[in-house]
Formats: structure tokens, C-alpha cells, sequence
């Protein structure tokens, strides 16, 4: 499976944050010359590979680079003509070498190391599922309280951020909608259904969005993470199992995951970033990273061409108005350092060790300018044991469970996220992915009562009504006498919680 959240962020200095977008564009010179064509020998004698090719946004550019791809042996899978990223097959090996010399090509890259096949996400530990004794128990509990979901009195992280009391107040409009960048969504779980999208939901498999009815569900009950991550944000209150943080928005299901492997490949998340803009998508939630790189690095042509693609499709959407939000990563590591080990790259094929500079190589899209990076914490509103930080880097801190450290007065005691799962049953989950559908579904409810807010406003808000806890004054989880994680910064903003963890109270009213 992918890996689904266990990193860190563009905790780009702000020089290079804010030229980002230009200095991708200054690759070396483009020669004049189109590119030879290749034989049909050439063509078919190596494994096909998926490759972005990325140019100025303008039609003539864009039909110049095309001819020059057909001659040095690619077929284009599809074509964003917006924002000039052009996803390509080839099986020749010389192609990125080839087109990157093209006039009007201003990056390209491979986006995969190992070879097509036919046809990353940070959830910390396996799913254990709700048995009908245990939902039972729970709900005699929650009956107590007036209102309350069934399974409510196990959903801690609710009450830690006053989502139970925002619901009474505003619960979410209709006009808002969140979509869920991931596995697929079971939009046939009684919770989700009343909420769900179709018209904004879709599968970018391949880089292409099918829209065809249910294209956007998991493969299996296996690919659970997209639709443990809707739960989380819009659950609807209707008598039945869990809620959602603002159970009155809408929430899409845009599936990425690759049918083979459950990889993240860029192209896939191009698409996603493109289609939940031309869609008046509101907000999305990106509990992943891009695959096969953990860190893409600006000196690598290939990494840079993703890094690239990435970000035009992401500054896109912000354009039209999206806000995007991602979860930190899983590795408990403190992403404003100098170096970090990276032994998981790339993670098609076999991974190697390097270690690599964050503020040069980049956790995509959790780092890329504009986009919320959410860090998790505990019930007691202690940064979880695995929860990645960073001076600089963490935006907002919101619930993503602790089983270990930070054990909830709840009738399961359990200190993980309970949330929807495929096929109508519920599970326990941990991770910075359960802790960026939190947040997104407080910005969610920020957007319902600031319809206009643009996406930066809109991040301002969440921001501004953050509460932090501020660094705690030791931070010995296991008791060894060794400081488990080192929190920079001040009451206002630190590493650990930037702004603080988000509070849907305080949003709604």
C-alpha cells in the first residue's frame, strides 16, 4: 500500500518558497531542434514508463512539445492544458533525456522507477475493526447524552476540539464540499451516503479522471484509509454509528491509489489537484505522500519535473479556490533540521539510504507553498509519539490518536480514531492521516460561515482560531530520560503544534 502519511513538509526557507514556481521554470536552456525519432525497436524493447512532461501554458507550445514527444517515442496519456503538464508513456529509455531538450519544455521527469504494469499513506499500525459487542457497549453510553451518535462516546477527538458542541451551533453547509484525495470512498456506508458527492467524485487512476458511477469506491474492503478519512470530516449525524467533525458538508471521493501496488503516483495526484478545481471542490485532505519518492530532490530532473507537475496542479486549484490540507508524516522527525535519513526511496522498486537536506528535497504535496500541514496529537493534546514536527513547517496540530502514551476515560479506552470503514463497518485508526481530515473539516466549517474566504484567508482563519498548548516542558514519552522529540518556538507558534490545534468551537462561533 501506499504510504499513506509518515512524513514531512516544503519546509522550504521563504526565499525559496516563494520562487518555487519560478525557479522550476529556469531548467537548462532548451536546444532548438525537435528530438529524433526513435525506431520501433527502440521503442519496444525497453518496459514502459510513466513520465511528466511539463511546459509554458500556451497552445502553441503545448501541440510543438506534443509532435516532439510522439517522435521520440512517447504517447500522451492525457494533457492539462492549464497548467502545462503533459503525462506521458514511453518505453524508451533515452525519452526524459530527449524531451527535456525540446523548446518549450521546461522540466520532465520520470515519475516512477519501476516499469508499468498492467491494468503512501500515514495511518500508524493496522485498522481493528468494531465488533457488534463492543458497538453495543459503546452505545449504551452514548445514549446517555442527548443527541450523541451511537458509537459517539468513544469519539474522544470530537470533545477535544468541541466538534459535538460546533454541531449544535453550525454543523455545515451544503455549498461546502471536501474532498477526500486517497484510497477511494465507500459512498454506500449509511454515514457517508447522505453527504456524499458523485458529481464531484471521481478516479485519477492513470492521470486521467473517470467520472462513471462508482469509479471513485476502494478496489476492496482493503483500500479502508479513504473512507476512514471521510468519516472523519463528514460522518452525518443521523442515528447512526460515528459523526464527522462538520457533518453537514458534502465530501467527494477522488481515488489515486494505483489497483497494483497502492502507490500514490504524481500523474494520479495531478489529476486529482485539477479535477477537485474545475469541480468547485472547497478544500481537499491529502493523508499521503507522492510516490515513489518520500523527499523529491531539486537536483534529481526526474524528482524536479515532479515536484514541478505537482505544484502547478496544486497552485491551480488554489487559484480557483481550493484549500489544501496534509498530514505531517509518522516518522517523528523534526522536519526544520539541517539532514534526515531517507531509507524508504523509492518505494516501487528497491529503496536506498541518503540523506537528504528538507529544505532542498521535498515531501510532496505536504511542503509545497499554500498547502496546510497538519501535525497530530493525543487526547491529552500532546503531540502523539509518532507525529513528524517542525518550527516553521507545522501549520496547526489537530487529534490523530496516541494508543501508547495518551489513553482516553472512553468506553473502548481506546486512543486511537474510531471512524467509517468499506462496507458499512466501523475501526480504530492512528496517524497524522486521521489528524488532517480533522482540520480540514474545521476549515470546512470556516468556509461555510466565510463563503468567500479565499483559500490563504481561509488558512488565516484556522489558524487565528487555533488554540495552542505550547511546548511542553518535557517531552520523555517513555520514560528512558531521553527527550523523545525537541519542540522550538513559543506559545503562539512552535514545532510541535505551529499555530495550535485546531477548535471547531471557536470556528463556528
Amino acid at each position: 500500500m501506499a504510504h499513506l502519511r509518515s512524513r514531512r513538509r516544503l519546509a522550504l526557507a521563504v526565499p525559496v518558497v516563494l520562487s518555487l514556481t519560478a525557479s522550476l521554470g529556469f531548467l537548462p536552456a532548451a536546444a532548438s531542434a525537435a528530438p529524433r525519432t526513435v525506431s520501433a525497436e527502440q521503442a519496444t524493447d525497453a518496459p514502459a514508463l510513466a513520465y511528466v512532461v511539463n511546459t509554458r501554458a500556451d497552445r502553441r507550445t503545448i501541440a510543438s512539445v506534443e509532435r516532439a514527444i510522439a517522435a521520440a517515442g512517447g504517447k500522451v496519456v492525457v494533457t492539462h492544458d492549464r497548467i502545462g503538464v503533459i503525462v506521458v508513456h514511453s518505453s524508451n529509455a533515452d525519452f526524459a533525456k530527449t524531451i527535456r531538450k525540446v523548446r518549450g519544455v521546461q522540466s520532465a521527469g520520470a515519475t516512477r522507477t519501476a516499469p508499468l504494469t498492467a491494468a503512501g499513506t500515514t495511518d500508524e499500525g493496522a485498522a481493528d475493526f468494531v465488533t457488534a459487542a463492543e458497538a453495543a457497549r459503546t452505545g449504551a453510553v452514548s445514549a446517555k447524552t442527548p443527541d450523541s451518535e451511537p458509537l459517539e462516546a468513544d469519539q474522544w477527538d470530537l470533545r477535544a476540539i468541541g466538534a459535538d458542541k460546533a454541531a449544535k451551533i453550525n454543523d455545515g453547509s451544503r455549498k461546502v464540499t471536501v474532498a477526500v484525495i486517497d484510497t477511494g470512498v465507500d459512498d454506500t456506508h449509511p454515514d457517508l451516503a447522505p453527504n456524499f458527492s458523485a458529481a464531484q467524485s471521481a478516479n485519477c487512476v492513470g492521470g486521467k479522471a473517470d467520472t462513471s458511477e462508482g469509479a471513485w469506491r476502494p478496489y476492496t474492503a482493503d483500500d479502508y484509509h479513504g473512507t476512514h478519512v471521510a468519516g472523519e470530516i463528514a460522518a452525518a449525524r443521523n442515528g447512526i454509528g460515528v459523526a464527522g467533525v462538520a457533518p453537514g458538508v458534502k465530501v467527494a471521493g477522488i481515488k489515486v491509489s494505483d489497483p497494483d501496488n497502492g502507490l500514490f503516483y504524481p500523474e494520479n495526484v495531478v489529476c486529482a489537484f485539477v479535477f477537485a478545481a474545475d469541480h468547485g471542490v472547497e478544500i481537499t485532505n491529502n493523508s499521503y505522500y507522492v510516490d515513489p519518492w518520500l523527499y523529491n530532490c531539486m537536483d534529481d530532473p526526474d524528482q524536479r519535473a515532479i515536484v514541478d507537475a505537482v505544484n502547478r496542479a496544486q497552485l491551480y486549484a488554489q487559484r480557483k479556490g481550493t484549500l489544501h490540507l496534509a498530514s505531517a508524516g509518522n516518522s517523528n522527525h523534526d522536519l526544520a533540521s539541517d539532514a534526515i535519513v531517507d531509507d524508504s526511496s523509492p518505494n516501487d522498486t528497491t529503496p536506498g539510504t541518503r540523506t537528504i537536506d528538507p529544505s532542498e528535497c521535498f515531501d510532496v504535496p505536504t511542503q509545497l507553498p499554500g498547502v496546510v500541514t497538519v501535525s497530530a496529537t493525543g487526547v491529552q493534546n500532546l503531540k502523539s509519539y509518532y507525529s513528524t514536527y517542525g518550527k516553521g513547517v507545522i501549520d496547526v496540530a489537530a487529534p490523530g490518536g496516541d494508543r501508547r502514551y495518551q489513553l482516553p476515560d472512553t468506553p473502548s479506552k481506546d486512543g486511537r480514531i474510531l471512524s467509517t470503514m468499506p462496507n458499512g463497518e466501523y475501526a480504530w485508526l492512528q496517524g497524522t492521516s486521521m489528524a488532517s481530515p480533522h482540520a480540514a473539516g474545521v476549515a470546512a466549517l470556516l468556509k461555510s460561515k466565510h463563503p468567500w474566504a479565499s483559500p490563504a484567508q481561509l488558512q488565516a482563519l484556522l489558524k487565528a482560531q487555533a488554540d495552542n498548548p505550547g511546548c511542553p516542558e518535557s517531552y520523555d514519552q517513555d520514560g528512558d530520560g531521553v527527550q523523545d522529540a525537541t519542540c522550538e518556538g513559543g506559545s503562539r507558534v512552535n514545532g510541535f503544534y505551529g499555530f495550535g490545534v485546531v477548535d471547531a468551537l471557536r470556528a463556528v462561533k
